[in-house]
């Protein structure tokens, strides 16, 4: 075991020495993806900003929130789902996408990984500009504890790291789960607290939804600084949980396999 997990390890380490090359392949996808594009990446947040106001207007009015609460919420909420969605449905067709170059450069396959990370980044770089506008039209200022948001970015980036990397381990051998992922995630989109707000529930469902709900500790570990008030000591957990066991179960796996995925595509 401990062979395959230093097998990986050191495919991690390559990989990340060849960072630059990983972020000049996701620039690269960018570019491609709004060629000839006036305003390129900005449509999506466009488009997101104006789901946003329609999705606050509907279900403030429904939840008889105030959209002054409801709407920074919702904001933040849709735009790192919109990040946790794209990074994992990418990182099920990472190496697939990749199969060209992996089977003509010598490339640590690690890279094909960091290239969907740092893809995604930047487009949630343009998507977050909607929060700051939303905190000025309702005056709602940012705190010390806003700064909490930063570690716990990074935090489920890493988790999301490991995550996109097995799944796109095991979408590479079975094709047909990338499917399912796609599916089990839209479910997921409802029991977390995203267009709907924890204080909703009871305390029995807040256990069901929101306790044993690991998306909902990874989004929260950056929307609770956000809006005032630092992430509770079970998200915090959680999320390091997460990150540990899910890399060392992810390592072992990685190291395993990884000479076989060149085989699989």
């Amino acid at each position: 075991m401990s062979h395959l997990t230093n097998s990986a390890v050191h495919d991690v380490l390559l990989a990340l020495r060849r960072a630059d090359l990983a972020g000049t392949l996701g620039w690269q996808d960018i570019k491609q993806r709004y060629r000839r594009s006036k305003l390129g990446p900005f449509w999506l947040t466009i488009s997101m900003g104006v789901m946003i106001g329609a999705l606050g207007l509907v279900f403030g009015g429904i939840f008889n929130t105030p959209l002054r609460d409801f709407l920074p919420f919702l904001a933040i909420g849709i735009v790192l789902w919109t990040f946790i969605l794209t990074v994992i449905s990418e990182g099920c067709i990472a190496f697939i996408s990749s199969d060209a170059v992996i089977k003509q450069l010598p490339l640590p396959l690690f890279l094909h990984v960091m290239r969907v990370i740092w893809r995604n980044v930047v487009i949630l770089g343009h998507n977050v500009v909607i929060i700051p506008l939303l905190f000025l039209i309702f005056l709602k200022p940012l705190g010390m504890v806003s700064l909490l948001a930063i570690p716990g970015f990074l935090l489920s980036t890493l988790t999301l790291t490991w995550v996109a990397l097995l799944a796109g381990i095991l979408c590479t051998r079975y094709r047909d789960l990338t499917q399912i992922v796609t599916s089990v995630l839209q479910i997921v989109f409802y029991i977390t607290p995203i267009i709907w707000m924890p204080s909703m529930l009871s305390e029995r469902h807040g256990y069901v939804y929101l306790d044993i709900n690991p998306f909902y500790h990874l989004i929260e570990v950056i929307r609770a600084p956000l809006l005032g008030s630092a992430p509770t000591m079970t998200s915090w957990l959680v999320s390091i949980g997460m990150a540990l066991v899910g890399w060392i179960v992810t390592l072992y796996m990685y190291g395993k396999y990884k000479n076989r995925i060149s085989y699989w595509l």
